[in-house]
């Protein structure tokens, strides 16, 4: 999601509320001091990082709190779609993603040829077409004959942290799932770790999901599969 850019408060200017202060060197030339300097070139290489980050940041509609929408920082999105791609590399998979539109964009950006459908309330998204499918977790079974299992990958995350909101969910889940090997990663609240054991027999590991609003609750991912050393391991 773009951001309108703000004044940086740690800039040179805003260190002192004016000019940064200036000394002379035996020529009589001005120079910075060496902590402002030093502030300088601080601010600089922020601006870098975020210059580098911005470039590969994908872009989306505004967060909608009253339908509980919470975009993923760049970080955690990225590193989810690339679990998500290791997955999907050994066979030619369809992917769906249950209310997380983040991970959908993500993937498209970084791989174009990736089957993803995307099952969520908000239609703003209906701008990625034959890709989106209107979905409300209150009426799990509404969904299209043609995604009835088939799908190798199934990433969700439930819009509310309620066991009956997941239980719902995880209907949607078991018509979704294909037969065989698959795999399903569970986006959601630290207070769920039961709730996601019970009802759907799922694993956290230790990579820890972040969101870009900088939510005040700890989320978690959860897995049906043992993915090694990627995304830190199953935490034991």
């Amino acid at each position: 999601m773009e951001e309108q850019l703000q004044p940086n408060p740690n800039s040179v200017t805003g260190l002192t509320g004016s000019s940064p202060p200036l000394h002379h060197d035996d020529d009589g030339e001005p120079v910075l001091s060496s902590h402002t300097l030093a502030a300088l070139n601080e601010f600089l290489a922020e601006q870098q990082r975020d210059s580098a980050a911005g470039d590969s940041e994908v872009s989306l509609v505004s967060e909608d709190w009253r339908l509980s929408q919470f975009w993923y920082s760049a970080e955690t999105a990225t590193t989810v779609a690339q679990e998500v791609l290791t997955l999907c590399a050994a066979a030619n998979s369809r992917v769906a993603c249950i209310a997380c539109p983040t991970l959908y964009a993500y993937l498209k950006n970084m791989d174009p040829g990736v089957s993803v459908q995307l099952l969520e309330y908000d239609k703003r998204f209906e701008q990625y077409g034959s890709d989106y499918t209107f979905y409300d977790y209150n009426h799990p079974e509404e969904i299209p004959s043609e995604l009835k299992h088939s799908c190798r990958v199934v990433v969700a995350d439930p819009p509310y942290l309620s066991k009956e909101c997941l239980e719902k969910v995880a209907e949607t889940i078991r018509l979704l799932i294909q037969p065989g090997e698959s795999f399903l990663l569970l986006l959601t609240g630290d207070v769920q770790k039961e709730s996601a054991a019970e009802i759907l027999g799922l694993h956290p590991c230790r990579f820890r999901p972040q969101h870009s609003s900088k939510l005040g609750n700890e989320f978690r991912l959860f897995l049906n599969y043992d993915p090694g050393t990627r995304l830190g391991g199953l935490e034991k």
